[in-house]
């Protein structure tokens, strides 16, 4: 062996060491970073004569929620009433999340209907509400639409749904005896059907012969619920009807009209882009797939949903996720028209605690949590949906 060959590249040279080394340095200046932060608030609280600690999350916090998906008052602990500011916050991400997709798909579609209504209407609805600020839409719903309705012995009705200017009070589903029997049956049935049609799917492709597969599944669905109906001979909840009292709506499911104006500002602001994605989507696909889906005789809507939108999808997923945590994040508008979510509950802390350190630590590692749960799920599913190759 060469005398050349024998000598070994110095660490400080060798390109497979150097990236390990910068990236070690670069983790300990972050760390340092963060640990003089830390260190230098807590001796400023110090200064202050306030200790950093979480134990003040077991004192009583002595003050009012006014919607709680859990039980609460007064003489709770901070900690409690943090869980329920928590859940107020997730209760207008999950179902405004659901509702802008369901809007911003719809409209994302009219934006490239054919009929010259819809997609006019479509990008006036887009161009209006997506170039105005969110909070300024969340206070004109407040204050403009909802707080003029009638007052409550003087609700607007449709039916027996009511309109005031307290919200909403809506028939509603009550749990009986037989509700739990029901969900696991339909849980069950749920799964038979996607089992079934896959099976006939997959038949149909084998043998080239219509197989039926919604309907195979539709069937498998119906009987889970036949069977759920002759065992507990009762249907799977009661309907609660909202009956006006002397002051208020009691019965049914009554909607504040402060989460209302929250869950209005948020689906209709982030539906806007949630339709433009989709748009792009689709507009995204080769052209050449709608041509030959238009070519074996399909209909418009069994071409979006067959053809175009399992396509489209793969591209829209990625960008529509990014919508998604911004919608949760700007839940905390909330503290604008007085709904009680995470944010306003912690600012509520932190005027009768003095911790607000430690309170916009347990802000930001919640908010933190529910983005990256939802970024999971989302990478997931896009996963799922993109292209196997060779």
């Amino acid at each position: 062996m060469s005398k050349s060959q024998q000598v070994k590249t110095p660490f400080w040279r060798d390109d497979r060491i150097l990236p390990i080394i910068f990236q070690v340095v670069f983790v300990v200046i972050v760390v340092l970073f963060f640990g003089f932060l830390i260190n230098n608030a807590i001796n400023g609280l110090s200064r202050l004569g306030i200790n950093f600690g979480f134990n003040f999350l077991r004192r009583t916090a002595s003050f009012n929620i006014s919607e709680s998906l859990i039980s609460y008052d007064a003489s709770d602990i901070y900690g409690r009433a943090i869980i329920v500011g928590m859940l107020n916050t997730l209760r207008i991400a999950i179902i405004g999340v659901i509702l802008a997709t369901i809007l911003g798909v719809l409209v994302g579609i009219g934006r490239l209907s054919k009929n010259w209504l819809v997609r006019k209407l479509s990008g006036m609805y887009i161009e209006i509400f997506r170039n105005t600020p969110l909070l300024v839409q969340i206070f004109i719903w407040y204050f403009a639409v909802i707080l003029p309705l009638p007052q409550v012995q003087e609700s607007f009705a449709i039916g027996n749904f009511y309109f005031n200017n307290r919200g909403i009070a809506i028939p509603w589903f009550l749990s009986n005896d037989g509700t739990l029997i029901w969900l696991v049956l339909f849980i069950v049935g749920l799964a038979g059907a996607f089992f079934t049609w896959r099976f006939q799917l997959n038949q149909q492709v084998k043998k080239g012969k219509r197989t039926f597969p919604f309907i195979w599944a539709l069937a498998a669905l119906l009987t889970s619920w036949l069977l759920a109906f002759l065992v507990t001979q009762s249907g799977p909840f009661n309907i609660s009807i909202p009956e006006l009292g002397n002051f208020n709506f009691s019965g049914g499911l009554r909607v504040s009209a402060e989460f209302l104006a929250i869950l209005t500002g948020l689906v209709i602001y982030t539906a806007t882009f949630i339709a433009e994605i989709v748009r792009a989507g689709i507009q995204s696909v080769n052209k050449g797939q709608t041509e030959a889906a238009q070519a074996i005789g399909l209909k418009s809507s069994t071409m979006m949903r067959l053809v175009i939108l399992p396509q489209a999808i793969r591209i829209i997923i990625p960008p529509i996720t990014s919508q998604y945590l911004n919608l949760t994040k700007n839940s905390s508008l909330a503290i604008a028209v007085g709904y009680q979510e995470l944010v306003a509950v912690g600012n509520t802390t932190i005027n009768q605690s003095g911790h607000a350190v430690e309170v916009f630590l347990i802000i930001i590692c919640v908010y933190l949590a529910l983005n990256l749960t939802t970024s999971l799920f989302m990478n997931i599913f896009n996963r799922k949906t993109q292209l196997v190759e060779r």
